[in-house]
């Protein structure tokens, strides 16, 4: 059986409880346990990880390369800045796809912009928890 990590950033953890609006009011461990049963009707192991500190998620995706067949990635605000996540990304050989929530795209000027696509095989933006569903769709043809 593949195994996939969901792999979520700063805040996350925030979701159901913060920006309602924006984000719904489902809690981020329903959508964490949603995450794992959607996998595993898709024949994956899903491990859902998620960390507030960059060290930790920089950490998590070098082991990554040893651990899993692909991966799925929210990194939250660190996407828009974060030169080291994109490094770390870039180090390992195995797939990532880049998910949000929202749309970044429609949001303020500076989540318009991801330092991480250019390693990632592409992104998913603006289908709330359908996001990561998709995400791990789309990681069933690029893992080898």
């Amino acid at each position: 059986m593949k195994r996939i990590l969901v792999l979520l950033g700063p805040n996350l953890n925030m979701v159901g409880i913060r920006e309602k609006g924006v984000y719904g009011t489902e809690t981020a461990a329903t959508i964490a346990e949603e995450i794992r049963s959607f996998a595993a009707e898709n024949s994956f192991e899903a491990e859902v990880y998620q960390s507030n500190h960059e060290g930790d998620l920089i950490d998590k995706i070098h082991a990554s390369r040893l651990e899993f067949d692909g991966a799925v990635i929210n990194a939250g605000a660190l996407t828009h800045y974060s030169y080291a996540l994109r490094d770390a990304i870039a180090a390992v050989s195995i797939p990532y796809v880049e998910v949000h929530m929202s749309n970044i795209h429609a949001r303020e000027e500076f989540r318009h912009r991801s330092v991480i696509a250019p390693v990632c095989r592409g992104q998913i933006a603006g289908f709330g928890k359908q996001s990561y569903f998709l995400g791990i769709t789309a990681l069933k043809d690029l893992m080898v």
